[in-house]
């Protein structure tokens, strides 16, 4: 039968999905089958190099490379991995080294070493890819390889968040000999050193993971291969799901599937899990445009975006309000677009606009992407231009394009206000500020925001006891409050929906909700 199962243990506040003990889904009991685990996702893989990556990416990446220091099952903070143990060498946090285990191999066999980490750190930035994760090694000066096993970073600033830097994967550790120092590698072959060999993979179509016999790292593998299949949209997937097409959907449910796999009638062999998330969904103003441009413009949105709605209206109560840049349950988290702004008021914003001396409605095309951030990204944005148009201030345009275009668009400067969702680097207050402020930053709009970046992220990056910032980041997120160029929507909510035999879901999300795919196994008896 059907069991929307609510028996959760949240760890540090953060996204992790775990069962107790007899709660059926996740049971560790029984004999293992060890055909494919079979994983549904909406979020494809836009490349295959870790240097042109800092997006969804990371999901396949985190489980066919390796990093230095990952998060085992239930760690909220990084531990080695390819590493033996690293570690700040110095008091002001601004050397860091690590030992790399012994014998370490890429799924080729060829050797990895220091000089293979080296390498690939080093051509993240030689080769800088516009969406590539260059923006996160920020604090990075340079890259030392001694001898075979020990690497030394030494950082330009103090940076307490580096560990979770090289803890992404976007730091993955590929092969010299494959992967090139001045450019991205070309063709659909990888060659890591992470649980599983890529053995095959069809763009926005599969990707079929098997056991990397070279792989010498924390993770214990619960089965031997598993096939990501890729879908264009949520009801799609859940229609797989329901047929046995595949085991589990990962990311990607939309909100109307979600409600109405947790009103299934009694003859149906799935189950559905929640837990908190910590991704947002939120709004860029590009200060390059000629209304965007205009705080005033840019506040009067602020003060007519009503998030209830949306988060009832359009996501049936499957995600949150958001009113910061950092989500609840982030050590450091704020309401700020509350406290200022309040419940959505016309009359406000437009007061906000006269004392401008805007009279005339004010024409905003806005952007969002087609295929990436689920079905009701379109339903969203006909909801924010509902709602803004209703006051008789706004005329506003919705336009989109696929993601990979979209991507260059933004990048480009080429919209006015755009949409965005944020899947976290690190589960880090940090992490919710750093990526989007800056001259260069992962929105495409330089940010100078000097307070920020000058002052308080390199006041917080020296402290490594992370509690103990939250005024640093209160006072950033009040920054950005009054900017208000960068306007938080939602905060989601993670959704697993898997056949009854599948186990091991409750360890299978690291901090960043990324899915650890070794740890999911099937039963065959109960």
């Amino acid at each position: 039968m059907f069991n929307r199962n609510r028996c959760l243990r949240q760890v540090a506040a953060i996204a992790s999905i775990s069962l107790v003990a007899g709660c059926g889904l996740f049971s560790d009991s029984g004999e293992a089958d060890d055909s494919p685990i079979v994983v549904g996702t909406t979020s494809a893989p836009t490349t295959l190099d870790p240097a042109a990556s800092w997006d969804g990416s990371w999901e396949l990446f985190r489980n066919i490379y390796q990093t230095l220091l990952s998060y085992p099952s239930g760690s909220t903070t990084p531990q080695p991995d390819a590493a033996k143990s690293c570690e700040f060498s110095d008091t002001a946090n601004r050397t860091y080294r690590c030992e790399l285990r012994k014998g370490l191999k890429f799924s080729d066999g060829s050797p990895l070493d220091a000089k293979a980490v080296k390498h690939s750190i080093d051509r993240i930035l030689k080769i800088k890819a516009p969406s590539g994760p260059a923006g996160l090694l920020g604090s990075l000066n340079r890259v030392e390889a001694r001898g075979d096993r020990e690497v030394v970073f030494h950082l330009k600033t103090s940076d307490a968040t580096f560990p979770f830097v090289l803890a992404t994967p976007a730091m993955s550790i590929v092969d010299p000999g494959s992967y090139p120092a001045d450019a991205l590698r070309e063709g659909n072959e990888v060659t890591g050193s992470g649980p599983y060999k890529l053995q095959s993979y069809e763009e926005n179509q599969r990707a079929e993971l098997v056991t990397n016999d070279h792989y010498d790292g924390y993770a214990e593998r619960r089965n031997d291969a598993v096939t990501i299949r890729y879908f264009q949209d949520s009801g799609t997937m859940v229609e797989a799901l329901e047929k046995q097409e595949i085991d589990l959907t990962y990311r990607g449910l939309a909100a109307d599937d979600i409600v109405d796999l947790q009103t299934k009638d009694a003859d149906q062999t799935l189950q559905l899990v929640e837990g908190a998330g910590i991704d947002i969904s939120y709004l860029v103003f590009n200060p390059r445009d000629q209304w965007a441009g205009k705080a005033a413009v840019r506040k009067a949105v602020a003060q007519l975006v009503d998030r209830p709605t949306i988060a009832h209206k359009i996501y049936k109560d499957t995600v949150d309000p958001l009113y910061s840049m950092v989500p609840n349950g982030i050590n450091g988290h704020t309401t700020g677009f509350f406290d200022d702004y309040g419940d959505p008021d016309a009359g406000k914003a437009r007061a906000i606009l006269t004392e401008a001396g805007i009279t005339e409605p004010v024409p905003l095309t806005f952007w969002y992407t087609s295929d990436r951030y689920g079905s009701e990204t379109a339903v969203l944005f006909k909801e924010l231009k509902r709602q803004l148009e209703a006051s008789g201030l706004f005329e506003i345009t919705l336009k989109s394009r696929p993601w990979k275009t979209y991507v260059e668009g933004y990048q480009k400067g080429e919209y006015p206000v755009f949409g965005r969702g944020w899947f976290p680097d690190f589960p880090d207050a940090d992490n919710y500020i750093a990526p989007f402020v800056g001259k260069e930053n992962a929105l495409g709009t330089p940010y100078p925001a000097p307070e920020i970046t000058q002052d308080l992220l390199p006041r917080s990056r020296r402290e490594s006891d992370r509690a103990q910032v939250e005024r640093e980041f209160e006072e950033a997120q009040q920054i950005l409050v009054n900017d208000a160029r960068l306007l938080p929507l939602w905060q989601g909510k993670q959704f697993i929906a898997a056949s009854e035999e599948i186990s091991g879901g409750e360890r299978a999300l690291d901090p960043s909700t990324i899915m650890m795919m070794w740890e999911l196994g099937r039963k065959t008896s109960w």
